[in-house]
């Protein structure tokens, strides 16, 4: 059961990020429950004593279907494995740390998290450590997890994937792409233009946008499209940016194509109708899903996905034209 969180004087970016809890306790406890509580989990049944109790800390922003799809994947393991799951995240590095602390503090018995930031989860990592609370990364943080002490990774190598969005702009003979970051510092994104310039043979440049305020957003993609018509491509690191830059070419009268990182149910029709080149898939349902599963199988059988030495891959996946059919139903249902 989805509940609100109860009136606390906390900064907005907890407030939001609590927003986002599975099954919160009343007012002044904790977001993570204790192992006692009776109350429904979202997607994992009604809780009881003795089933395993599972935390989600990731950076994503309230609302984002991107980590609704995490979500609904982690509480289908939850369901399927009768664990007790709690899924909180803060974009805010200081909020998302916070969040993983408090579940250490709550002896949860495990935490996946996301290194979107890698250094402001060195000391909730640590501290998990010390308390023997085994901890796995997804989606971000593939060149960090190792280095932080996670026990397992999965997600996307975004360097590989980027690379890989720069061979296939050579083949659509694309000449000057546009990066768009809608978050700096977050090295995902980073990786990923940086894997685009790394192979792509025209010209590439970081356009970096607050991701919080799309209508900035589509205002200066259109600026910098006007500034340059020499500008025939913007690849950008989520649907929602991709359907925006797509109103953004229209505005600027440019003849930029748009491509993108991830995809949702409207960004397959993008696709399929023509409006986006294509979308590269890194399966968030699948990185919540194993995430939540692999926490499980170490706690009731000692299991480590890739032998704790290499990370499991979701992605890179490439939807175009040709194939989005083929995924269309699934993104409908929330799942791709």
């Amino acid at each position: 059961m989805n509940t609100r969180p109860p009136s606390r004087r906390l900064p907005r970016r907890r407030l939001a990020a609590l927003a986002a809890a599975v099954g919160l306790l009343a007012t002044g406890c904790s977001a993570f429950g204790s192992a006692d509580d009776s109350s429904d989990s979202d997607g994992a049944g009604a809780s009881g004593a003795g089933r395993i109790r599972i935390a989600m800390v990731t950076h994503g922003s309230e609302g984002d279907a991107f980590w609704d799809r995490v979500k609904r994947g982690a509480e289908a393991a939850a369901a399927k494995d009768g664990i007790e799951l709690t899924y909180v995240s803060d974009p805010d590095p200081a909020g998302q740390a916070e969040l993983v602390r408090e579940a250490v503090r709550d002896g949860v018995d495990g935490i996946a998290l996301t290194l979107a930031k890698p250094a402001a989860m060195k000391g909730p990592v640590n501290e998990a450590r010390a308390a023997d609370i085994p901890v796995v990364g997804l989606n971000s943080g593939i060149d960090a997890w190792k280095s932080a002490g996670l026990l397992e990774f999965f997600g996307q190598d975004e360097s590989v994937a980027g690379r890989a969005v720069g061979d296939k702009l050579d083949e659509l003979k694309a000449e000057h792409t546009l990066c768009v970051v809608h978050e700096r510092g977050n090295v995902a994104l980073e990786a990923r233009c940086a894997g685009v310039k790394k192979t792509f043979g025209g010209t590439t440049e970081n356009l970096y946008v607050d991701g919080t305020d799309m209508r900035a957003v589509s205002g200066i993609i259109t600026a910098r499209l006007r500034q340059d018509p020499t500008i025939d491509e913007v690849v950008t690191n989520g649907a929602d940016f991709a359907l925006t830059a797509v109103e953004a070419v229209a505005e600027a009268d440019s003849e930029a194509d748009v491509a993108t990182f991830d995809l949702n149910n409207d960004l397959v029709d993008a696709v399929r109708g023509g409006n986006v080149q294509f979308a590269v898939d890194q399966q968030p349902y699948l990185q919540g899903y194993l995430a939540v599963d692999a926490l499980w199988l170490y706690r009731t059988n000692g299991n480590i996905s890739g032998g704790g030495v290499a990370p499991v891959l979701t992605g890179p996946a490439f939807v175009t034209k040709s194939n989005a059919a083929s995924v269309a139903g699934f993104a409908a249902d929330g799942t791709r």
